[in-house]
């Protein structure tokens, strides 16, 4: 935890991504397991009026957190701890000029890079309150409850402990969401930075798990315009036009991304961490740990939403004054045990987390 984002649009994409990261920071490694660190935390997100109990709530929730961190081990180590977050979908309840509240799908990870035991995956339902002070979104209350249990693919078996090494505090960094978009509605010009480039990364591959990447062509194609640099630009769209007729025919759903029954299509990407493979100021390549949710919502149950877990590497140059992508390719998967004893919810209920007005903000 490098610090607490700030700075956000006075839009909802903004108060979403205030949301967001101030989930992200407190379910973090840092924030659970270093008292000071995590009070600074709460003195930044906070609004006035409400950094006391919201001290009190996160030492409460940093509490029952340690037993997850620790793994089989007898002492939770800050350094081997494992704990990530990533947000699949952002519903805004309420908004207006002074106040937001925001209804977050989460998936968390939590555990030890050591010892023997997992890092184990549960999903949250994550209701943050938000009021627009001192030019900035700030929290007024969140409150969380088990959300959406959508189970892991079925092809992926749970990593050993080990394998999650590259994604412990001083290995990676979390992703941070900013609610920034241009005038063509994509995500805003990066910094000419490491972090900038990691923001890039971030944003191309939540919007590649947009359920419109698949469904809408002028949408994807709009997108890849204002994402991808121009000497990929074409093979790109090609080969993406492909991938979403596919995907398109193997769900059985339109260009309305409906099933003739109406049920309908769900798919989103959420990054859980980031880190650098190499970087210059004119080329960059970073590693991202997501968990995709594809599926239907409908009565099929045997298309019921899953979610995979894999590291995605995304290769940018800097060029028109931003970071753009040359390739977004998924690699190995990096998968975290169920949650215990959990059946996953319907088919159906997923329909709540989708749509273009449930997406999250990008980075």
């Amino acid at each position: 935890m490098r610090g607490v984002p700030v700075g956000y649009p006075h839009t909802k994409a903004g108060a979403k991504a205030a949301a967001a990261n101030y989930t992200t920071v407190s379910g973090s490694s840092v924030f659970l397991t270093d008292k000071d660190a995590r009070h600074r935390a709460v003195s930044v997100m906070a609004a006035q009026g409400a950094a006391g109990t919201s001290t009190k709530k996160a030492d409460h929730a940093a509490v029952q957190a340690v037993g997850a961190l620790r793994g089989d081990s007898r002492k939770a180590s800050t350094k081997r701890a494992v704990a990530r977050t990533g947000v699949l979908s952002a519903h805004v309840l309420g908004f207006d000029a002074h106040r937001a509240m925001v209804r977050l799908w989460t998936t968390t990870v939590r555990g030890s890079a050591a010892g023997h035991t997992t890092p184990k995956a549960d999903f949250q339902s994550v209701t943050v309150t938000l009021t627009w002070e001192s030019n900035d979104w700030k929290m007024k209350d969140s409150s969380s409850t088990k959300g959406l249990f959508a189970p892991i693919d079925a092809r992926q078996a749970s990593n050993v402990t080990s394998d999650f090494s590259d994604f412990v505090p001083a290995a990676a960094e979390d992703p941070v969401l900013s609610g920034s978009a241009g005038q063509d509605g994509f995500p805003a010009a990066y910094g000419r930075n490491e972090r900038g480039a990691h923001a890039a990364a971030v944003s191309a591959t939540m919007l590649y798990g947009d359920p419109r990447f698949f469904t809408d062509e002028g949408w994807r194609h709009r997108m890849l315009a204002a994402t991808a640099a121009p000497s990929v630009l074409d093979s790109v769209t090609s080969d993406t036009d492909s991938t979403a007729r596919l995907v398109m025919e193997n769900r059985g759903v339109g260009a309305d991304g409906r099933a003739a029954d109406g049920s309908e299509l769900i798919t989103r990407t959420a990054a859980l961490a980031t880190r650098t493979i190499s970087y210059s100021d004119q080329a960059a390549s970073v590693e991202l740990w997501t968990a995709s949710v594809g599926g239907v919502a409908g009565k099929d149950e045997a298309q019921r939403p899953q979610v995979a877990f894999l590291r995605m590497t995304v290769d940018l140059v800097w060029t028109k004054g931003t970071w753009r992508t040359t390739a977004v390719t998924p690699s190995k998967p990096l998968v975290p045990s169920p949650p215990a004893m959990q059946e996953a919810d319907p088919a159906d209920s997923f329909a709540d987390v989708g749509g273009a007005s449930n997406a999250p903000a990008t980075a």
